[in-house]
């Protein structure tokens, strides 16, 4: 089950109490205090884990608890601290304060760690008030709560290449053949109800992230079809590849699909439209000779745009490695603060 927003109640354990104890012992009749303190309580830490991709555990635990803090004892015996409570999550998880909706840490890295709620502190016992004209004391301090906080997790996906297009194009069809990702494939619409993640390996000595991103249609930005449910998935890659088709069995034209899916990204985020992007005229094995302009439309409207260009066949797997290269080559430079196509270029598959 893929989520991508969910709403969690993070508490942390409480401070155990601090005790309030005098030494009892053969020969000394009048043992001073020996109340230890509590432990402090747990804290609730959640931890950006690669191998995750959803945040479908949380759907079914919205509310996790950390360890309480032990009580202090006699003898001067503080308490246990409490356990602390690590939730993974994965790699792209947004933290959001519910309340205000405002941003208190983004784990883009594996590893990356942030304390989501603090644990209580533990309360001292009556050893720490005592004093040269307070020898006996009888105070003691309770442990304080921890932390209690509603929060909103969401994800978006890191990944360095985003595929995106209308239904039915073949971005499905294209990261199965270049990755090792096994999404659904069927000849209806919207068959892609999830992004899916692959990891493309170039001649054994790199890689790179490819997103195959759920159809977007005309209005996605305003919730058409599946539109702003996975748009914001394309936000953090570095490049975007529009698949188009030019087979004459689509029924649509692939130049106008290419500036309505090109608009609805812009009007999503401005900063989408100013990314490198690389326009795939796919499935060239279904073109007749009649449908030759349908494939000179798409490369014409490539150079205007100032895009590479690239002719596949995602099915018979016609054109990729030039894809694949391209597109290996553009993350490579981007990593290095390079521009991702120094010299735009035209390719025929």
């Amino acid at each position: 089950m893929f989520i991508d927003q969910v709403r969690v109640n993070l508490k942390a354990g409480r401070g155990g109490d601090g005790a309030v104890s005098f030494r009892r012992e053969k020969g000394v009749p009048k043992g001073g205090p020996d109340g230890g303190h509590g432990g402090h309580g747990g804290s609730v830490l959640l931890v950006a884990e690669t191998g995750l991709t959803t945040l479908a555990y949380f759907r079914f635990h919205p509310v996790n608890r950390a360890k309480n803090g032990d009580p202090g004892q006699g003898a001067r015996k503080h308490g246990k601290r409490g356990a602390d409570l690590e939730l993974c999550v994965p790699v792209g998880t947004i933290v959001k304060d519910a309340a205000t909706g405002r941003v208190l840490c983004d784990l883009i890295e594996p590893g990356q760690g942030y304390v989501a709620a603090k644990g209580g502190k533990g309360g001292r016992g009556n050893i720490s008030f005592a004093t040269a004209v307070h020898q006996a004391p009888r105070e003691h301090e309770p442990g304080r709560p921890g932390e209690d906080q509603d929060l909103i997790l969401e994800l978006k996906m890191i990944a360095d290449v985003g595929l995106i297009g209308f239904p039915n194009v073949g971005k499905s069809t294209l990261i199965s053949n270049i990755s090792a990702a096994r999404p659904v494939i069927a000849d209806y619409p919207f068959t892609t109800l999830i992004p899916n993640l692959g990891v493309v390996d170039v001649a054994g000595l790199r890689s790179f992230i490819v997103a195959d991103v759920p159809g977007l249609i005309a209005g996605a930005h305003q919730g058409q079809g599946l539109g702003i449910q996975f748009l914001k998935h394309v936000e953090r890659t570095r490049v975007l590849v529009h698949i188009l088709d030019v087979s004459p069995y689509s029924g649509r034209d692939p130049v106008d699909d290419y500036r309505v899916v090109r608009c609805e990204i812009a009007a999503f985020n401005p900063k989408l439209a100013a990314r490198p992007q690389v326009i795939a005229a796919n499935k060239v094995d279904l073109l007749r000779d009649e449908d030759a302009g349908r494939l000179k439309a798409v490369k014409k409207l490539a150079a205007s745009e100032r895009c590479p260009f690239f002719a596949v066949s995602a099915m018979k797997g016609e054109g990729l490695k030039k894809l694949v290269a391209a597109l290996d080559e553009a993350v490579l430079r981007l990593k290095e603060g390079k521009a991702a196509f120094p010299k735009r270029r035209t390719e025929d598959g």
